[in-house]
C-alpha cells in the first residue's frame, strides 16, 4: 500500500513539474536553412522560463542567451548558417525541476527563393480592405478566439470578407488588368471594436481567424502566382495593438515607448529631419503612440528590431510574398527602420518595399527613398526602394474641379508635380494613386463625374511609377469620408450571398459600373502589354488653356497623352508638340479605338482624355 501511495505521489509531482513549467510560445515557430540572415534570434515564452539554463545539441552554436527583467522570456541567438534542414532540440534545465525540451525546425528553402522579383513599374496594384471585399466562407465570420463578432449592419463592424472571398474573385482582377494585390493587414487583431482594419495587431505570426488561416494566405499567394500576379503584404513596424499578447506581458519595459505609459504622437513627421527641431517635438513624433490603443514599438531596442526583421522575413519565405507596403513608415525610429529595410533587401535583393510617407512636399517624401539626394544632405539612407506619390494624389483631389486655366490651378498642378522629379532617386519606383483606404473616395470628391474619372485614370495608367487602384473605384464606388472611415470602406457589391447585384461579372454590373470598368480595364490592359508606359522616359509640355500634353517614349515606341481639363473643347496646334510626335503622322487612340491623324491640329473634347499610340 505504501509503495502504491509513493508511486502516486511521485507521479503527481512529475505531472505538476510539467504543467508548472512549459514553453507556451516559440517565435519564429520555425525557420529555413541556407538563409542570408544566419544569426537567428529565437524567443521562448513561458512562466519563469527565463530562470532556466538553456542548452542545445552539439551542432547548434548558441551565440547569445539574453534574459530580461521579465522571467517569462528568454531570447536565444544561434548560428543557423551551417545547419542542415531538420529538427533541433533545445533543453531548459533548472536544479530541482524536470528538464523542458522544445524542438525547433529548420525547413528546406525553396529553390530560387532569395532571387524572387518584387513588384515594379510593370505592375498595376489593386488595394482591398479584405473585410469589405468578398465573403467566401461565412463559417469564419466570427471566431470564438476573438472578441469582436461579425455585424454587417455596423459601419465600423466586421462584415465577414475573407481570404476565400479574395481567391474566388481573382479572375475579376485579372480581367481588370491588375497584376499585383495589396491587402490591408490580415494578421490577428483582437480589439473589441473596429478590428476590421487590422492595423492594431495582436499576434504577428498568425492570420486573423476571421479571414482564414496561415495556410489560406499561402494559398492566396500560390493562386496569384499561377495567374502571373503578385502579393503585397501590408506590414506594420511602427506599432502593435494593445491586445497583443506581448504588450500584455512586456519582455522589457522599453519594448514600447513609455512616457511613462501613454502619450500620443504629434504626427509631425518633419521633426525627423528638421535641423531646428526641439528634442521634445522629435520625441513626441517618433515615440508617441499612433493612438491610445496602438502602443509604439521601440525599434532602437535590438530585441525589438531583430524580432521585426525576422517576422517580416518569415512571412516572405513562408507565404511567397512579392512585396511589402509598410504602414506609417516615417513614424518609425529612422535609423531602426533603415536597418529593418536593409536586412530584408539583403535577404531578397530583387524584392520591393513601398513605404507610406504621407507628406505634402516632394523633397520631404524623397528623403525616405533609397539613395535619396535629399537624405544624403544629412547622411541618411533609408534603404527603402519605393515611396508613395502623395503630392500627385493631392493635386488629383482638386485640379479636375478647376476648369479655368490660371497660374496655379488646374493641370499646371500635375505639370509642377513632375517638374520636381529631379528630387527623387528613382521615379520609376514611385506608387501613383487617386485614393486609398485612408483618403476620400475619388468618385465622391468629384460627385460621380465619369469624365473626371476618365482624365484621372488615364493619367494614373500612363505616368511614371507604379499605378495603384483602390477597390471599387473601377466601378464608380462612392463614399463620404466625412461620415466616417466606414463610408469609404463599403462592401463590394456581389461579395456577399444575397447581395442584390454583383459587380464581379459583366452581366451583373449596372450600366454605370460597366462604363467605369471597361475604361479602367482598357487602360490597364494596354499598359500591361506596353513597356513604354512602364519604364519609358517622360516628356511633358506646359499646359495651355488647361490642356496638358505629355509623352512616354523609348527606342521602339511613343505614346502621346492629352488631358483637356477645360470646360470647352480645344484644338491643339500640333507643331508645338513635334518634339514628342517626331515623324509620326497618325496614331491609334486606345480608349476609343479610333485612328487619329496627326497632321496640323488635334481636336479634344471638353474635360476629356486621349491616349494615342503613335504610328
Amino acid at each position: 500500500m505504501k509503495t502504491k501511495l509513493y508511486n502516486l505521489v511521485l507521479l503527481l509531482l512529475c505531472f505538476t513539474g510539467v504543467t508548472q513549467a512549459q514553453i507556451d510560445k516559440m517565435e519564429p515557430p520555425f525557420w529555413w536553412s541556407d538563409m542570408n540572415l544566419e544569426e537567428l534570434q529565437i524567443m521562448f515564452y513561458g512562466e519563469n522560463i527565463g530562470t532556466y539554463e538553456v542548452s542545445s545539441e552539439d551542432e547548434v552554436i548558441i551565440n547569445n542567451i539574453r534574459k530580461t527583467e521579465n522571467p517569462n522570456y528568454v531570447f536565444v541567438t544561434i548560428n543557423s548558417g551551417d545547419l542542415a534542414a531538420g529538427d533541433y532540440q533545445f533543453t531548459f534545465s533548472k536544479k530541482g525541476k524536470r528538464n523542458i525540451t522544445k524542438t525547433f525546425e529548420l525547413k528546406q528553402r525553396e529553390e530560387g527563393s532569395a532571387l524572387r522579383e518584387g513588384f515594379d513599374a510593370s505592375d498595376a496594384i489593386y488595394l482591398i480592405m479584405p473585410d469589405r471585399f468578398a465573403n467566401g466562407n461565412p463559417d469564419n465570420d466570427s471566431s470564438a478566439e476573438m472578441q469582436e463578432k461579425a455585424d454587417r449592419s455596423k459601419q465600423g463592424g466586421r462584415h465577414g470578407g475573407d481570404l476565400q472571398g479574395v481567391i474566388d474573385n481573382l479572375d475579376y482582377l485579372d480581367d481588370l488588368g491588375i497584376t499585383a494585390l495589396w491587402s490591408t493587414p490580415l494578421l490577428a487583431d483582437d480589439d473589441a471594436g473596429y478590428s476590421y482594419h487590422t492595423y492594431a495587431q495582436s499576434d504577428v505570426y498568425k492570420i486573423d481567424p476571421r479571414y482564414g488561416t496561415n495556410e489560406d494566405y499561402k494559398r492566396l499567394a500560390d493562386e496569384l502566382h499561377k495567374k502571373d500576379m503578385k502579393l503585397i503584404m501590408d506590414y506594420v513596424t511602427n506599432h502593435w495593438g494593445s491586445e497583443h499578447w506581448m504588450i500584455k506581458d512586456l519582455p522589457t519595459y522599453d519594448w514600447v515607448h513609455q512616457f511613462p505609459g501613454y502619450a500620443n504622437s504629434n504626427y509631425r513627421m518633419t521633426t525627423q529631419y528638421d535641423p531646428h527641431t526641439s528634442q521634445r517635438d522629435f520625441k513626441y513624433c517618433v515615440d508617441g503612440w499612433f493612438t491610445g490603443t496602438m502602443p509604439d514599438l521601440n525599434q532602437s531596442n535590438p530585441l525589438v528590431l531583430n524580432y521585426l526583421i525576422q517576422n517580416a522575413i518569415w512571412w516572405i519565405e513562408y507565404s511567397g510574398l512579392d512585396g511589402f507596403r509598410v504602414d506609417t513608415y516615417s513614424y518609425n525610429d529612422k535609423d531602426g527602420i533603415a536597418k529593418w529595410t536593409k536586412a530584408i533587401m539583403d535577404e531578397y535583393p530583387y524584392f520591393n518595399i513601398v513605404g507610406e510617407v504621407w507628406m505634402h512636399d516632394q523633397a520631404q517624401i524623397s528623403y525616405w527613398q533609397k539613395d535619396s539626394p535629399i537624405g544624403a544632405i544629412q547622411d541618411y539612407n533609408s534603404n527603402l526602394p519605393s515611396v508613395m506619390d502623395f503630392t500627385l494624389h493631392d493635386a488629383m483631389t482638386s485640379m479636375f474641379n478647376e476648369p479655368d486655366a490660371s497660374w496655379d490651378r488646374g493641370m499646371i498642378k500635375a505639370y509642377e508635380n513632375f517638374v520636381n522629379d529631379f528630387l527623387y532617386a528613382d521615379t520609376d519606383n514611385l506608387m501613383v494613386f487617386m485614393g486609398n483606404h485612408d483618403t476620400g473616395r475619388f468618385n465622391e470628391i468629384y460627385d460621380g463625374d465619369f469624365q473626371k474619372y476618365k482624365m484621372a485614370m488615364t493619367m494614373i495608367a500612363s505616368v511614371r511609377g507604379t499605378p495603384q487602384l483602390y477597390y471599387g473605384d473601377e466601378i464608380g464606388m462612392r463614399g463620404d469620408k466625412g461620415k466616417g472611415d466606414g463610408a469609404i470602406r463599403q462592401d463590394f457589391p456581389g461579395g456577399w450571398e444575397g447581395d442584390e447585384q454583383s459587380a464581379f461579372t459583366a452581366e451583373g454590373r449596372t450600366e454605370t459600373q460597366s462604363k467605369y470598368f471597361e475604361l479602367t480595364s482598357k487602360l490597364l490592359n494596354f499598359r500591361k502589354e506596353n513597356e513604354v508606359l512602364q519604364f519609358g522616359k517622360m516628356l511633358q509640355f506646359l499646359p495651355e488653356n488647361n490642356v496638358y500634353v505629355y509623352f512616354r517614349y523609348n527606342d521602339e515606341n511613343r505614346v502621346m497623352v492629352v488631358i483637356n481639363n477645360n470646360a470647352e473643347s480645344q484644338t491643339l496646334d500640333l507643331k508645338k508638340y513635334v518634339e514628342g510626335i517626331q515623324n509620326s503622322t497618325s496614331g491609334k487612340e486606345i480608349i476609343s479605338g479610333e485612328t487619329i491623324q496627326l497632321d496640323e491640329s488635334l481636336s479634344v473634347k471638353a474635360q476629356d482624355a486621349m491616349l494615342i499610340q503613335l504610328q
